[in-house]
């Protein structure tokens, strides 16, 4: 007798679990994205205010998603567990901040990226709502929804790339959308931020990525955001080159160095991910 079986809960449920989750929690968590996003433009010439919601917002869709877990699908919500996690944010901010930076210094080096003076400190300020609304509801829907879901179905691999291929082209509604920015984003992002997933299997990492990218981007180096966002930060500068280069009226995350650099990475957190054995196979490997 299969022991291991016995204890695993019956083929349909597993099956309807996810399927339910990407439909209600996946659904809802969308709608409260918008909602978190119609106050961050609500409140935009208020910036403390506009954080203070932010965090607010951020804190309860944190708890919704704990919450369908625990009390809809009766488990252990692993990926959001609170041991470690100033760590894996932390590491994760890091690394975002490190890989925006290292894309603006290698335009720099260039002289396409140059400083011609600062803004007062308090230009850094209004960067922080948005870091907070895209990093906080984006990965729980795209990691924790859609990723986990998909890869319960069908395994790591197809999870990667359905999360990244959503995850890119969702990015199209911007304003000052590219088709060539969501591609990259798809890519280098996409890859990014589900390899960090996979290494620890908590959300913690990929949302200290997500903050810190968009937060130095916009507030420290005056970048556009995903063709979104292009409020002046800490820096004055011009930038004068070609868009493979500079990302153009997309940002940086259509620069060619962003995608070498961000791809790169995502590719060494993928091997340790797989070294770990954090990737799963699809559900008829698992059956039996």
């Amino acid at each position: 007798m299969n022991m291991s079986s016995e204890s695993q809960p019956a083929l349909w449920l597993r099956i309807l679990h996810p399927l339910v989750r990407l439909i209600v929690l996946g659904g809802v968590l969308l709608y409260f994205m918008g909602w978190a996003q119609a106050r961050l433009e609500q409140f935009n010439d208020r910036p403390l205010l506009n954080i203070s919601i932010q965090i607010g917002l951020g804190l309860l869709a944190i708890g919704l998603y704990y919450a369908y877990g625990k009390f809809i699908e009766r488990r252990e919500v692993t990926e959001l567990t609170t041991p470690g996690f100033v760590r894996e944010w932390a590491i994760g901010a890091v690394c975002g901040a490190g890989l925006y930076t290292a894309s603006a210094v290698s335009l720099m080096f260039l002289g396409i990226y140059r400083v011609e003076g600062f803004n007062p400190l308090s230009f850094m300020l209004p960067a922080l709502a948005l870091a907070i609304k895209s990093g906080v509801f984006e990965e729980l829907i795209f990691r924790g929804v859609l990723h986990r879901s998909v890869e319960t179905l069908f395994g790591s691999w197809v999870a990667i790339l359905v999360a990244s291929l959503a995850f890119g082209l969702v990015h199209l509604a911007n304003p000052a959308a590219t088709l060539g920015g969501a591609i990259y984003i798809c890519i280098e992002a996409g890859l990014l931020l589900s390899a960090a997933y996979l290494v620890t299997r908590r959300l913690w990492i990929c949302m200290g990525f997500h903050m810190a990218w968009n937060y130095v981007q916009s507030a420290v180096f005056s970048g556009v955001v995903s063709g979104a966002v292009a409020e002046p930060g800490l820096l004055k500068a011009t930038i004068d080159g070609p868009d493979w280069l500079t990302g153009g009226s997309f940002g940086m995350e259509q620069s060619i160095f962003a995608l070498v650099y961000c791809t790169s990475v995502g590719l060494i957190l993928l091997m340790i991910a797989i070294r770990r054995g954090h990737l799963m196979p699809p559900m008829w490997k698992r059956v039996g």
